[in-house]
């Protein structure tokens, strides 16, 4: 296993912040680098294409002005998302300002680029992948990614169906290079579960949807809190790729969670940053089998304060039990 040098030593704890659809931005971006993890957005969140040259500015020169302030502050890098499906017509464009900005780690969505991975290692930044399948992750790491993001089963938004334990296993067979587990992980214990299992990294992206500066609507942070695994269906329906979606929104569209159709692939459509039925679909909401362990609405800082603590106590805990194992 290996962190890249960038983010050795800059984290308070190993976890990066999942890019949201619609939900991540500026402000939820940089409450969690400030509280010392990696933060991230979908590029296609900026709308129009103005608005990401003025995140990417204001995230640089608030996360700099942190550093100043406090040298010793574990204050993290940010990630910023981009979907190289070729039918994202602004991925060039995105691409560009990235470069522009030279935005630390870029996250790669929906197929593997050579010539996007040359753009962001030209300055330095470093590419990391997610990916559902052995598969995918060959073809990733071939075509010049840093590292992997492994969807596995239970997580939110575009998600695989392995177990974590399978696909990690896997992986590490034949890469020890940056390594993030996706899949309802919410708390601190789960982070070092992760590690212990041979991530670099969890990935969390359903337990930020409920935090104050998250963009999602009171209505869905409130489900967020009040849901469970069991509430949890995946669907190709809403964007003609598998995701895992909150049943009890779906219902409130006028569908049944347990009698869902397939959706067709063909839908997907990046020009407007959104599938063709997005918009029609607006009010189903995604998240990971994790949300039992969100507990309530907090601020991201507070929530990154909470992990660090049950991280650090399920270490000592792990350290006793080791020890009265082996004596």
């Amino acid at each position: 296993m290996a962190i890249p040098s960038s983010l050795a030593g800059r984290l308070s704890i190993p976890v990066i912040g999942s890019p949201l659809f619609i939900i991540s931005n500026p402000d939820l971006v940089l409450a969690q680098c400030k509280a010392g993890i990696i933060g991230s957005f979908p590029a296609l969140n900026a709308r129009p294409i103005e608005q990401l040259d003025e995140w990417l500015s204001r995230i640089n020169e608030e996360l700099d002005a942190a550093r100043r302030t406090d040298p010793t502050a574990k204050i993290a890098p940010y990630a910023v998302n981009l979907i190289v499906h070729k039918s994202n017509v602004r991925n060039e464009e995105d691409l560009a300002l990235c470069v522009k900005h030279k935005a630390p780690v870029v996250i790669t969505s929906l197929g593997a680029r050579p010539e996007v991975n040359e753009a962001i290692h030209s300055y330095g930044g470093i590419v990391l992948h997610d990916i559902i399948n052995i598969a995918f992750a060959h073809k990733a790491l071939e075509k010049g990614a840093d590292g992997l993001i492994a969807v596995a089963a239970g997580a939110g938004g575009h998600a695989g169906t392995l177990s974590p334990f399978a696909l990690i296993s896997e992986i590490r067979q034949f890469f020890d290079g940056p390594l993030a587990l996706s899949g309802a992980i919410s708390n601190g214990a789960q982070v070092l579960a992760a590690q212990a299992m041979g991530a670099d990294f969890a990935y969390i992206g359903s337990a930020f949807i409920a935090t104050h500066e998250a963009r999602a609507v009171d209505e869905y942070k409130d489900m967020i809190v009040a849901s469970a695994a069991k509430d949890i269906v995946y669907s190709s329906l809403f964007t003609g790729v598998h995701g895992n979606y909150l049943a009890p929104s779906v219902a409130a569209s006028g569908l049944d969670p347990n009698n869902l159709p397939d959706g067709d692939k063909a839908t997907m459509n990046f020009r407007a940053g959104e599938s063709s039925k997005a918009k029609a679909w607006k009010d189903v909401w995604g998240a990971g089998q994790g949300v039992g362990g969100v507990t309530g609405r907090m601020g991201a800082g507070e929530f990154i304060a909470r992990l660090r603590r049950e991280y650090a106590e399920a270490r000592a805990r792990l350290l006793m039990e080791t020890v009265a194992f082996t004596s």
